[in-house]
C-alpha cells in the first residue's frame, strides 16, 4: 500500500450530517430571511410571495441548466442578477450576507459526529494534509462561514467547491484540481464520502483510495467498491493506519 500525504473528504452527510430534510419549508425561510435582510436596506420589493415565487423559479431555472449542460452554478450570480432586475443597490458585502441568511435555515438542520473535531487533529497530527471536495451551488465564503461555526474550517485548510471549478464529482477534474491543491499524487490521496457514484466512483477513477461512510451498511456499489466503507467517523483513524 502507497503511503498516503493526505485525505479529502466529502461535505454534506459526511463531515456535515443534514440527514432528511423538507427543501420547500427550508427555501422559504431562507426567502424570508433575505426578503426581510432587504427590507431593512431600504431596497425595492414586491410583495413576499412574488419574491419568494421569482427566486424559486431563478434557482430551479438554474439548477436545471446546469445538470442539463453537466456544469455547476453558482448561487451569488443567481442572486446578484435578480437583485439588479429588482433595482437594488447593495454592496459586496450586503450580496454576502444575502446568501449566507439564504442557506442559514439549511445551516441549522447540520450536525457534526461527536468526537470529529478530534479525529481531525489527531489526523492531521500524524502529518496529514486535510480538506473538502464538495458539490455544492453555494459559494464558497458561504460554507467556510458554516464550517467556521462549527469549528472545523482551521482543521480543513484545503478546500475545492464545484461551484468554483464549474464541475461536480464524479468529475475527473474536481478531483485533479484537489490534488492540485494538496500537491499530492492522487494515489497518495485518500477520499471519504458516502455516495457510491460521486464520491467512490469518482475518486477512484481519479486514482485515490476511496472510503466509503456507509452509517447503515445498504449503500449498493456504483460500478467499483470502495477500498474501505466505514459507519462513523471515529472508525477512520484505524483504517488511516494502514497506510501510514
Amino acid at each position: 500500500m502507497a503511503r498516503i500525504e493526505a485525505i479529502l473528504f466529502d461535505l454534506g452527510d459526511t463531515l456535515l450530517d443534514f440527514g432528511a430534510v423538507d427543501t420547500i419549508d427550508l427555501f422559504e425561510q431562507g426567502a424570508r430571511l433575505t426578503y426581510e435582510y432587504l427590507l431593512s436596506l431600504n431596497q425595492p420589493l414586491p410583495s413576499f410571495p412574488t419574491y419568494h415565487r421569482r427566486l424559486l423559479r431563478a434557482i430551479r431555472w438554474a439548477y436545471f441548466k446546469s445538470d442539463l449542460v453537466r456544469r455547476e452554478f453558482d448561487s451569488m450570480k443567481v442572486l446578484r442578477r435578480m437583485s439588479r432586475q429588482m433595482g437594488h443597490r447593495l454592496s459586496d458585502d450586503h450580496y454576502a450576507e444575502l446568501v449566507w441568511l439564504w442557506y442559514e435555515p439549511l445551516s441549522l438542520q447540520a450536525k457534526i459526529e461527536p468526537g470529529l473535531d478530534q479525529v481531525l487533529r489527531d489526523l492531521a497530527a500524524r502529518g496529514l494534509k486535510l480538506g473538502i471536495i464538495s458539490n455544492t451551488f453555494i459559494p464558497a465564503a458561504v460554507m467556510d462561514r458554516h464550517l467556521a461555526r462549527e469549528g472545523l474550517l482551521e482543521l480543513l485548510p484545503y478546500r475545492i467547491y464545484s461551484c468554483d471549478v464549474s464541475v461536480r464529482k464524479p468529475h475527473p477534474k474536481i478531483f485533479k484540481a484537489a490534488c492540485g491543491r494538496v500537491g499530492s499524487h492522487a494515489s497518495q490521496v485518500m477520499f471519504v464520502g458516502d455516495l457510491p457514484k460521486a464520491d467512490v466512483y469518482g475518486a477512484k477513477r481519479a486514482g485515490m483510495i476511496a472510503v466509503l461512510k456507509d452509517p447503515t451498511g445498504k449503500r449498493p456499489p456504483y460500478r467499483v467498491r470502495p477500498d474501505h466503507t466505514i459507519a462513523t467517523m471515529a472508525e477512520l483513524p484505524a483504517v488511516v493506519a494502514k497506510y501510514l
